[in-house]
């Protein structure tokens, strides 16, 4: 079996639809190259119009003083863990310095909004030597959730890519109407542990989106024995699964035969074969390069999930589509609003109608608490009164006046 999988993944990654808002230049290397999902690659004497062709992002030298920088938009939103800058195959050409900055914002700021006086912008990477041909991993320890970072260079020249390691921190605010894929990546949900990685890794089987090619799904070695593979996932939201969907694109020939899905209400210090797991696919059999939806009808809410394949092979994708379980609404709810920079959280209140002082109040006595009661119909009315409260339940836990 391969070895437990940290809780991390690449927020920036664009598999999770992180994208490049803005950069201060690109005269080399055009700033979307910074989340090509792949390693670097580089052909020396390639060149074009704008000298030798790079695999990144790449500066003009400054003449004139300051620094060159990058801001990018997370794919998924989510407490940052670790920033890795690789300067893969930019020996001569590499900045000497970096940093790393990062914001939360609602909604979808662009270029000017995020440049401008008003963005709120952390440290989160102090100012840092930079070493070229290799990857400069970063640890960072801030516990708020993000949206965005920017990368400054100092003081001109290339990063072949930006991996923004963390955890995703999903906004749950209206979910809880929803049917939504409780195991994507989108919302968090992880792989914990899988038999085996060889050709490629089971971390594919919940990214958003169809894969293009049969490299990007997951695939074992063959086995001699009589064992099966496997995968255990932690779901994004505990919920009740509704439908499955095992996909099987693009393996023709060397698709798994059969597959049997189990659930379990605990998602954390799970084996492959804890006594919690309990059915909710049968073993069925599956067809070659076909997407299979399947009914099910597991009454209870599960966390986690095993994937079991049989005996070996590739599958693309794995959906668990179903409804978000109330109590991990409200979980969800207090824990992103908890992680929200101050500035955030004050537009998240004032939005949702709680008057500007109430909301500044709430703001600076977090982190609230799930057992936040409900006031007394003797207590004197805070400025606002029930109806602030009642907002703020509809924010944090899902209650609809």
């Amino acid at each position: 079996m391969s070895a437990p999988r940290p809780a991390t993944v690449d927020l920036a990654s664009r598999w999770l639809g992180g994208t490049v808002v803005a950069a201060s230049d690109e005269s080399f290397g055009d700033k979307e190259n910074l989340l090509t999902p792949g390693a670097p690659a580089f052909e020396p004497g390639r060149y074009g119009n704008r000298g030798e062709i790079v695999d990144g992002w790449e500066t003009r030298r400054r003449r004139k003083g300051g620094h060159d920088w990058v801001i990018i938009r997370l794919g998924a939103p989510g407490i940052i863990s670790g920033v890795t800058v690789d300067t893969t195959y930019f020996t001569g050409n590499y900045p000497e310095h970096c940093a790393v900055h990062a914001c939360g914002n609602e909604g979808y700021p662009g270029p000017d909004e995020l440049t401008g006086d008003a963005a709120d912008w952390i440290e989160i990477v102090p100012r840092s030597p930079l070493h070229g041909d290799c990857e400069n991993v970063y640890t960072v320890t801030d516990p708020r959730r993000f949206t965005h970072v920017r990368l400054s260079a100092y003081p001109d020249g290339g990063v072949a890519r930006l991996r923004v390691n963390g955890e995703v921190v999903p906004d749950p605010r209206g979910l809880e109407d929803l049917t939504v894929d409780l195991l994507s990546q989108s919302y968090g949900g992880l792989v914990a542990a899988s038999s085996d990685d060889y050709f490629s890794a089971a971390a594919a089987l919940n990214r958003p989106g169809l894969a293009r090619t049969m490299g990007e799904g997951w695939e074992t070695r063959r086995r001699r024995d009589t064992g099966n593979d496997f995968v255990v996932f932690r779901l994004g939201f505990a919920g009740r699964i509704r439908r499955l969907i095992v996909d099987t694109s693009f393996f023709r020939y060397n698709a798994s035969d059969s597959v049997a899905v189990v659930g379990s209400a605990e998602d954390h210090l799970l084996t492959a074969r804890s006594s919690s797991w309990q059915p909710i696919l049968p073993r069925t059999r599956v067809q070659p390069d076909t997407r299979h939806e399947f009914a099910v009808q597991h009454r209870e809410p599960v966390a986690a999930i095993r994937l079991d394949a049989f005996p070996d092979g590739g599958l693309s994708r794995l959906r668990a589509i179903g409804s978000i379980d109330q109590a991990a609404r409200r979980i969800a709810g207090y824990r992103w609003f908890n992680a929200l920079p101050a500035a955030q959280a004050m537009a998240v209140l004032v939005a949702g109608g709680i008057p500007a002082d109430d909301a500044a109040e709430l703001v600076s006595g977090r982190p609230l608490g799930l057992s936040r009661p409900e006031p007394a119909r003797s207590d004197p009315p805070r400025r606002g009164g029930a109806a602030d409260h009642g907002a703020l339940l509809a924010i944090l836990e899902g209650r609809h006046p």
